[in-house]
């Protein structure tokens, strides 16, 4: 029961970024740049309050901190147009595609229902992005790309991790300088609102510090085959708030897209799941 509700609450954290992030930036009360810089500094110090609370040493490295920071940063210039469900649709897409890219540079192969799982997935995103009356603004659209490529590859570097959350920490607090530095080089003054700035520290603090380390305290008794599946949940849930909290329209487009690109990655995940757990029945025979 206590996995089942970290993991609830986790997704409902991924989810909420998204939601958060379109609400702050549509109502033009803050900037994508000062959204990043407080969305990373809020992140860093309840991280930071977490270890020396656990009296845990912080541990990460600067390219990691430089891939999160370019995750957030394209992450909050694409939210300026897209709705919460599309963001969320494309981030998740692309941070699948990227590692399962990554997969196949080291000589994984895809074959099978894996392989059309993979191009099913592709077709989707191609086909959201396809010149339509529903089609989304294509320059966020990249951005939101842009940062689920830099999620993937901030994701393959954590791989192995003993100790993910300090590492989390670690590269958060690395990342508040050129957070800081972006936001005195980008940020639009005279956009600043109160309201704005709470949506931004609720984002870092709540939604990505408390909710990667509720992930990753889940993560302990998930298998992996899990852990992959239920991460399927956050754009559904995110294009629900979209709904419920934001008044976004759920598009006929958009429907479909989710269908294919969520059905095409659980194809390949699922997959390549069952394999390994075959191989390795088979191997104890």
């Amino acid at each position: 029961m206590t996995t089942l509700i970290l993991t609830a609450l986790a997704m409902l954290a991924f989810a909420g970024n998204s939601i958060i992030c379109r609400l702050a930036l549509a109502s033009g009360s803050i900037d994508p740049a000062s959204f990043t810089m407080l969305r990373v500094l809020s992140g860093a110090a309840m991280l930071w309050l977490m270890m020396l609370v656990h009296r845990q040493r912080v541990q990460g490295n600067w390219p990691s901190a430089l891939a999160l920071l370019a995750y957030a940063g394209f992450f909050s210039a694409a939210y300026m147009q897209l709705s919460a469900a599309t963001g969320a649709l494309l981030l998740f897409g692309a941070v699948q595609v990227t590692m399962i890219g990554y997969g196949l540079s080291r000589g994984e192969r895809l074959s099978g229902l894996r392989l059309a799982g993979f191009l099913l997935a592709a077709a989707g995103v191609l086909y959201l992005l396809l010149p339509g009356l529903s089609q989304p603004p294509l320059v966020s659209s990249l951005f939101m790309l842009a940062a689920g490529v830099a999620w993937g590859i901030y994701s393959l570097r954590g791989k192995g991790i003993a100790n993910p959350a300090a590492a989390t920490a670690g590269n958060f607090i690395r990342a508040a300088l050129p957070a800081i530095l972006l936001w005195l080089a980008l940020a639009q003054f005279t956009q600043q609102k109160l309201d704005g700035w709470g949506w931004a520290v609720l984002s870092g603090a709540l939604a990505s510090g408390i909710g990667y380390v509720l992930w990753y305290a889940a993560l302990r008794s998930l298998a992996s085959v899990t852990a992959a599946t239920v991460q399927l949940s956050v754009p559904p849930i995110a294009a629900l708030g979209g709904v419920l909290l934001l008044g976004e329209v759920l598009t006929p487009r958009l429907a479909i897209c989710s269908v294919v690109i969520l059905g095409g990655i659980a194809l390949v995940v699922l997959k390549k799941k069952v394999g390994v757990r075959s191989a390795e029945v088979g191997g104890k025979s």
